[in-house]
């Protein structure tokens, strides 16, 4: 299984090793026919659980045109395919092929594979997009509009066991309409994601590559043991609100082997906002980063917050590689937020090219509405980086608290940082926080005062696993 996954990482092309041949046939009237090839292939492939019934889109008038629509196509194959839920599950395979369509919804114990050169494309047309409720953890739409939202071009709610993988096959959002409406205010409801996925346990998204999404791309909500792996995402690093991965108000998360190129945050945590997240009251904890590589000029590496009212806790990164981005790790919250940020621990980070290696702000703002409290004030509390080597940068940390709410035993060690031609004067501005470091240059503030070279080791990174790197994944096979 570690071979399989290796071979995969990065070009995340398999090799297929069951391609037949087209099958030539005379029918009556002596005309050639040809037997479709996809009815030919087999390939292996890592996944969580394995399927035992199949089909292909072209099964259900799946045609891979670029200009047919196949919203209908998608919704026929998946209920037809949830009728095995119980006896095996399913997987539905897209062939080669450029296939345009709106927003569907997956089904338990199913299984979503993309050949190498399939490309699903997002409809250009409004009305294949559903209107949804806001989440009830954040009350509105986050574009914030007061309406609904539009359903992601992938949906699925209460699932249990499901996988949306291939053999690094595309999805394209086709963004650029909707970031045009979304700056000129033209839209009435929030922009549509890539894939979201709520309420669900045990859900694997991996090997495919995504590329100019409306607005967020993979958005796993009220979730719980869910695997994001080898995945590539592509937007201009100026369009709006696209977000790389965002788990949200998730339990047992494991994000690694991801290259992302975006218009916002690569990662960014979430819980919910102000008075909706705090009333909901559900957090993201058990979280693992690792080797993630990010550039986005505008924002940051890995974000937690700000929406975070209902909480963050135990976020485990590294071997973390940023090249031209504003910040490294940055905490958002705010007053009215509440919540939490707790017990982060960061290590092994290259950066290469930075606004700030160190980013903290307790003056985020950015409210759904004015019906937040003003007496929620958030908890930031033990931070942990170490072992930091940064090169080019403007200025080292901002580290923002709340006048008479610190962020506290903020630890910093073993952070070398390399300064740009043209730095900031002051390298260091500190206000309401207080922790320690030890072997930083250039040095930090006095809020944060130096150990010594002794205690270099301090920000210790939890050596025990977290439950989610003790779910396996399996070699699958589809054979048709």
């Amino acid at each position: 299984m570690d071979e399989l996954w290796t071979s995969l990482r990065r070009t995340q092309v398999l090799n297929i090793i069951g391609l037949l041949g087209v099958l030539v046939l005379l029918n009556t009237n002596g005309v050639e026919s040809r037997k479709r090839a996809h009815d030919l292939v087999s390939f292996q492939y890592p996944a969580i659980s394995c399927r035992a019934h199949s089909a292909s889109l072209e099964d259900f008038g799946g045609v891979g045109d670029g200009t047919t629509s196949n919203t209908k196509a998608f919704k026929a194959a998946i209920d037809h395919l949830s009728q095995f839920a119980t006896v095996g599950g399913s997987q539905l395979y897209i062939p080669p092929g450029k296939w345009l369509t709106g927003s569907f919804n997956l089904t338990s114990h199913f299984t979503l594979y993309l050949h190498k050169d399939a490309v699903l494309l997002g409809s250009q047309d409004e009305r294949e997009w559903p209107l949804i409720e806001p989440l009830p953890s954040y009350g509105r739409g986050r574009d914030n509009a007061e309406g609904g939202r539009y359903s992601s071009l992938i949906f699925g709610t209460n699932l249990t066991d499901v996988v949306i993988t291939g053999d690094n096959g595309t999805i394209n959002g086709q963004g650029e309409p909707w970031w045009t409406k979304f700056r000129a205010k033209q839209l009435k409801y929030t922009r549509p994601y890539l894939i979201e996925i709520l309420y669900s346990e045990n859900v694997q998204i991996s090997s495919l590559t995504l590329i100019n999404s409306p607005s967020w791309n993979i958005h796993p909500t009220y979730c719980s043991n869910v695997i994001v792996q080898g995945i590539t995402i592509l937007a201009p690093v100026t369009s709006p609100n696209t977000d790389g991965i965002n788990p949200d108000s998730c339990t047992n998360t494991r994000i690694e082997d991801c290259y992302i190129v975006s218009g916002d945050d690569c990662v960014a945590v979430k819980s919910g906002w102000d008075e909706y997240g705090i009333s909901f009251g559900m957090p993201t904890k058990q979280l693992v980063i690792r080797r993630l590589t990010c550039i986005s000029p505008f924002s940051a590496v890995i974000a937690l917050g700000s929406e975070m009212s209902g909480g963050i806790e135990d976020v485990r990164a590294e071997d973390i590689t940023a090249i031209h981005s504003e910040s490294g790790v940055r905490i958002k919250s705010a007053v009215g937020r509440g919540g939490f940020v707790k017990d982060i621990y960061v290590r092994g980070m290259t950066l290469k090219t930075m606004k700030w290696v160190f980013w903290m702000t307790g003056n985020y703002g950015d409210h759904p509405d004015n019906k937040y409290d003003p007496k929620a004030l958030p908890v930031i509390q033990n931070i942990n980086y170490r072992d930091i080597v940064a090169e080019n940068v403007t200025m080292a940390a901002k580290l923002e608290g709340i006048p008479g709410d610190k962020f506290s035993e903020i630890c910093i060690s073993n952070a070398t940082i390399g300064l740009s031609a043209k730095p900031k004067k002051l390298q260091w501005d500190c206000t309401d926080v207080e922790g320690i470091s030890s072997g930083v240059t250039p040095k930090p503030c006095e809020m944060l005062p130096d150990q010594g070279p002794e205690k270099i080791k301090q920000c210790n990174f939890p050596e025990d696993s977290l439950p989610i790197d003790n779910l396996k994944l399996r070699t699958c096979y589809y054979k048709k």
